[in-house]
This record gives structure tokens, C-alpha cells and sequence, in this order.
């Protein structure tokens, strides 16, 4: 199928060299000339503006919107609104609020036009690992699109089939790394709640090799103060443990890298999944402690920062490439 990405930062570039090596053709813009030219390098059509990559696509049209929520995302969709005709396709597949989305899809929906969300994991990764994807739309847009999402997913890999799971309303492309959702709304807000549960564990895992390091306090009677090696135990805890995890395997190679993590400032960002998913559970009077815990965590990291704050750092950079700005 032949596409437009529009975007290529660290995400949307490396979408658009995967689809590429599945045989998708790719249409490439970014406001950024040498990233354009660097795409066209290995093989997709370069486009100098929305309306050249609008003359560059035939019938459906389809636009993949990879660009930061918000301001960006808002008014290239806009745009696009008024260059295209109907039957074309909209994906987003950043990180917009799914209440946004509802909104996009009736008003284009009233044009004949389609859209469809993609709540997008796997950052830097993606490109060799494959994406997690959680699709919202009408299933027949979503069904035609079902050869992009196939080539990006992971695919069943070496990961064990869950017993039972048989029943016929179960998605079976789950087992490939992606589903539908939903609705337009769906595919964002499921990937909302996985960002709120992200950023759970990363504060247990942080808490955690704070409590480990503290060990070694003045505070504490010399008899009871151990020297822990943390670089060991992220190893060891990576080999067999229920605690083991890909976030586990970011943060034993960063500490391998840096014991002390000195690279990192400790001031922990958000990217507003994690409140949106609290505004959310207060919407649906569901109690969230560990989620919210977790986010004001990030919010007093800003102001007094620890250890544990380095290690969240450490794997925001380790699986999206994030560095934390100056607070």
C-alpha cells in the first residue's frame, strides 16, 4: 500500500522505514528538509508540503499524522481536512487525548471522510522489535488498513499462546501485537490507560533501588548498612524473577553504563497521559492510588529529586529517547 507519513521525528521515521522494508510505498514530509531527504535516501517519495503528498497518493488516500499532541497535530489534520476528498484515510497515531479524537471523527465523518486513531508503543525500539498497536475506528476503515498495522506489529514471536483463550470474541490479531479497539476514541484512550500503567511500574522499580541504595546511609547502624551492588541486582532480578521486565532490562543497562547514574538530571517529565488517565478514573469514580502516586511523584521530582528519580530517567531514555529539559 502506499502511504503518507507525515512527521519523522523518532517515531514516525522509524514507522515509515519498517513499512518500507514490508513493501508498504511511503510518501515522506516533515517541516524538517534534511529528514525528508534522509527517508527519500532509502527509498520513499519525498513531499515538499501537505498539498504535494496530497497529489502523491491515489484513491483512498491515506495519511498517517505522527506529530506531537496538541497545536502540531490540530492543525495539520485541519489542513488536511481541506485537501482531501472523500473516502480518504486519517490515522493519528501519536499521543492525542481520545476525547479529541471523538470529536475529529464526527466532524469528519460529516465530510465522508475516515479516521482512525493508533495509540502507538514501542519507541526507539520499534523499528527491529515491532509496535504494539491499539487501533480506534469503524471496522471497515480499520479492516482495509489491516496490511499497514500487520507489517508494523511484532507478530506472534517466541511469546507463548495464553492458555483457554478460544472464545470468538476475541480479537485474534492481539496475539500479533495489536487489536481494535473500538470506536474512534478507543484506540488512544486504551493506549492512555498503558502510559498511566507505565508510569506505576517505573515508580515501583525506582522506589524500589532507592530503598536498595539507601542501605548503605550513615542514618543506619553500621551493622545493619549493606553496600548493595544495584548494577547485580537489575541482573539478576532480569533472570527468572516475577519481577522481570523490559523496563527492568532498560534499567540494568543503564546502571551497567552509569552506577550512579550521574548522566541524568532526575527531574522526571510527563508527556499528560499519566494525568489524563487520573482525570479519567475520577470521571468513572475508579479509585487509582498507585497511578496518581505515581505522577505526583513525577511532580515533586521537579523540586527535590532522588535516586529513584535518576532510574526514571534513565528508562524514559532508555525506551522512547527521552532527556529530561531543565525544570
Amino acid at each position: 500500500m502506499r502511504l503518507a507519513m507525515i512527521g519523522l521525528g523518532r517515531m514516525g521515521a522509524n514507522i515509515a522505514r519498517r513499512l518500507m522494508r514490508g513493501g508498504h510505498e511511503i510518501v515522506a514530509f516533515d517541516r524538517n528538509a534534511e529528514a525528508v531527504a534522509g527517508l527519500a535516501g532509502e527509498g520513499a517519495i519525498a513531499a515538499t508540503s501537505l498539498e504535494d503528498i496530497a497529489g502523491k497518493l491515489q484513491s483512498p488516500r491515506i495519511f498517517w499524522v505522527m506529530l506531537p499532541a496538541g497545536g502540531p497535530t490540530e492543525s495539520t489534520i485541519e489542513t488536511l481536512t481541506g485537501l482531501i476528498e472523500p473516502g480518504d484515510i486519517i490515522i493519528d497515531g501519536g499521543n492525542t487525548f481520545y476525547k479529541d479524537d471523538i470529536r475529529r471523527a464526527a466532524a469528519l465523518r460529516d465530510k465522508q471522510l475516515h479516521y482512525v486513531d493508533v495509540g502507538t508503543s514501542g519507541g526507539v525500539w520499534g523499528l527491529e522489535r515491532g509496535y504494539c498497536m491499539m487501533i480506534g475506528g469503524d471496522k471497515e476503515t480499520v479492516d482495509l488498513l489491516d496490511p499497514i498495522f500487520d507489517c508494523l506489529a511484532p507478530g506472534t514471536g517466541t511469546i507463548p499462546r495464553t492458555p483457554d483463550r478460544v472464545d470468538s470474541d476475541e480479537d485474534p490479531r492481539a496475539e500479533k501485537g495489536y487489536i481494535h479497539a473500538g470506536l474512534a476514541g478507543a484506540g488512544h484512550f486504551v493506549k492512555m490507560v498503558h502510559n498511566g500503567i507505565e508510569y506505576g511500574l517505573m515508580q515501583a522499580y525506582a522506589e524500589g533501588f532507592d530503598i536498595l541504595k539507601g542501605k548503605a546511609s550513615d542514618k543506619l547502624a553500621p551493622e545493619e548498612r549493606f553496600d548493595i551492588n544495584l548494577t547485580d541486582v537489575a541482573e539478576v532480578w532480569r533472570r527468572g524473577s516475577v519481577i522481570s521486565s523490559w523496563l527492568l532490562d532498560l534499567s540494568a543497562v543503564a546502571l551497567a553504563k552509569d552506577h550512579k547514574l550521574d548522566a541524568f538530571t532526575g527531574h522526571v517529565s510527563d508527556s499528560g497521559e499519566g494525568q489524563w488517565t487520573i482525570d479519567a478514573a475520577m470521571e468513572e469514580a475508579v479509585p487509582a492510588y498507585v497511578l496518581s502516586a505515581a505522577l505526583f511523584a513525577r511532580y515533586r521530582s521537579r523540586v527535590d529529586t532522588t535516586f529513584g528519580d535518576k532510574l526514571l530517567s534513565a528508562m524514559r531514555y532508555g525506551f522512547g529517547g527521552h532527556v529530561e529539559l531543565p525544570q
